[in-house]
């Protein structure tokens, strides 16, 4: 409880929001990087609370949304399998592939399951030496380290029969490539303090430099990112464009040297298609030669497979910043969590579900402010 209460504070919220009013001079666009931050925006109603000069962008930060078709329909394939057990966290059963999703793929019979951790994938294999048992191991630098460990464990203990779908993504590319986009409105960026837990911020500073935008290394409560645009804008105003610490408690600079040092081990760097944007240079892990047979997308051949995304979902350009959810089309109409077109609406951290639970619509900013006068 102390963070949340900590973290919270409506007095303190107050005094962040004071400051960033009497800093700001001009118009300023901020990027969260991360879905988590992206949901805590928009329940608490904190982008409405800022100056009008204050806009905050949308991200590609949800590991879920940002899966690309041909994976899902790579999984849906493994899965379909006799003889698989196929094994999920729960987020990626709604997912829409092409056609149908891991939830239909069950009703029809597939064993998927859903875990809660990849360990549990490992221990599953290890109770059923006659099948085949697949986790699917998306997401960012986070989760990561422990899909690596699995992988690390499954070849240490000679569980041949376990293997992993693997759709890892990286921040630092998919910034590089936001940042390098001719339709780019970013002027600075809160990134995600759980990446940087892992992995410090050594790549940031050359993004920084490069694209003379200031980023800020920010947590998930209220306070947090509030703290973040607060030293974001302050930043912008001066003219400067470095790396700040704004979640000292939880970053070193040099992030997790062990989790590093098992991701390092287990993946190698890799070219990744991401869902709604396209393929970034780098931007992607998948496991290095040494533990191949662990490779699910080799060991079941599905490599083959090529999709096309539904031309009426715009969530790649949600994805992209480029569109509020509410500004689709389709949003809350064809397209709801129960009838998705798209990942971004069903996923815990997509912005258009976001939109969705909290009933966001056009609001006014002003008008929002006085209605909500804190956090």
């Amino acid at each position: 409880m102390k963070y949340i209460d900590e973290f919270q504070n409506p007095e303190l919220a107050r005094r962040l929001l004071d400051d960033i009013h009497a800093t700001v001079t001009r118009p300023w666009a901020l990027m969260e990087v991360c879905g988590g931050q992206t949901h805590s925006i928009i329940r608490h109603g904190i982008d409405q609370l800022l100056p009008d000069e204050v806009e905050l962008i949308h991200g590609p930060g949800c590991p879920v949304c940002v899966t690309p078709l041909e994976v899902i329909d790579k999984a849906l394939e493994i899965a379909s399998r006799p003889g698989v057990i196929f094994c999920s966290f729960g987020d990626m059963l709604r997912v829409p592939g092409t056609g149908r999703d891991l939830f239909q793929v069950r009703g029809e019979g597939g064993d998927v399951r859903v875990v809660y951790s990849p360990l549990d994938a490992l221990r599953i294999a290890r109770q059923n030496p006659d099948r085949e048992v697949v986790f699917f191991g998306i997401g960012f630098e986070t989760t990561a380290p422990p899909n690596a460990m699995t992988v690390h464990q499954a070849r240490k203990l000679g569980v041949r029969n376990f293997s992993m779908l693997v759709s890892h993504v990286r921040v630092p590319p998919a910034i590089e490539a936001i940042m390098s986009s001719p339709s780019c409105r970013v002027q600075g960026f809160l990134a995600a303090g759980h990446v940087c837990s892992v992995m410090g911020v050594e790549e940031y500073p050359r993004l920084a430099e490069r694209h003379r935008v200031p980023i800020v290394v920010t947590g998930f409560e209220p306070l947090d990112i509030l703290e973040g645009v607060r030293r974001a804008v302050h930043q912008l105003e001066r003219g400067e464009h470095t790396v700040d610490n704004a979640y000292a408690r939880a970053v070193r600079p040099e992030g997790n040297p062990a989790a590093r040092a098992m991701l390092e081990d287990v993946f190698e760097v890799t070219d990744r298609a991401w869902r709604g944007i396209g393929v970034i240079p780098d931007s992607g892990w998948r496991l290095s030669s040494k533990y191949r047979d662990h490779d699910a997308e080799h060991r079941f051949s599905v490599g083959g497979i090529r999709t096309q995304e539904p031309s009426e979902c715009r969530s790649g350009e949600v994805l992209q910043g480029l569109l509020k959810p509410h500004e689709c089309e389709a949003f809350g109409t064809l397209c709801t969590p129960r009838t998705p077109l798209g990942a971004t609406m069903v996923s815990s951290e997509g912005a258009c579900a976001a939109y969705y639970l909290y009933r966001r619509l056009d609001v006014p900013a002003t008008a929002a402010r006085e209605a909500s006068p804190v956090v």
